[in-house]
């Protein structure tokens, strides 16, 4: 799958924006040790991450302050490699030793079946919460929705940008234009 990432450096002329692999990025703290090293002063730094058109993340690393992330569809990013550099623990709501308790419950699934029992027994409560990929990862926007409000990117401005039929390329160029950035964006796709 194709992707986009870019690298939005805060300057004291406005932003600073040049196009980045992520070839060498395996987890987050290679993404931003590289978003540290586009900036003079600690200032802030965005990274925009698009995965054709299914998914967008914005990571925003403030000096030596951990990274704030947001994901406008994480089962979508789930499927994909780059994916995995955002999707942390924390983000998706996992726990040290949820792939244990994963394998748990397949096994108690599978002794169910063996045994006569429906192990959709309980798929009456599907409706209780959101809706969950292959991965376990929940669908739809993940992380910190108020990741932009201090550049005029209100919450709910960017969960409309994430909700369905929203594309996530458009979604980086409102939030680059917002920004005052929209035209270096574009030029450096």
């Amino acid at each position: 799958m194709a992707y986009f990432a870019a690298v939005l450096a805060r300057t004291e002329d406005g932003w600073s924006v040049s196009e980045t692999e992520l070839d060498d990025v395996e987890t987050l703290a290679d993404l931003a040790d590289l978003a540290r090293e586009a900036s003079d002063d600690e200032e802030t730094v965005l990274v925009f991450i698009e995965q054709e058109d299914a998914w967008f993340a914005v990571v925003r690393v403030d000096g030596e302050e951990d990274p704030r992330i947001f994901v406008s569809d994480g089962a979508a990013a789930a499927r994909s490699a780059y994916g995995e550099i955002v999707l942390t623990d924390e983000l998706v709501g996992r726990t040290p030793g949820d792939e244990l308790d994963d394998l748990d419950n397949l096994v108690a699934e599978l002794d169910d079946d063996a045994s006569g029992g429906s192990a959709s027994d309980d798929d009456d409560d599907d409706d209780d919460g959101p809706a969950v990929g292959a991965d376990g990862v929940p669908a739809g926007p993940l992380g910190d929705i108020e990741v932009l409000t201090e550049y005029g990117v209100s919450a709910r401005q960017l969960l409309a940008m994430s909700g369905e039929g929203a594309v996530p390329g458009d979604a980086l160029t409102e939030i680059a234009d917002s920004l005052g950035c929209g035209e270096v964006l574009e030029a450096v796709r």
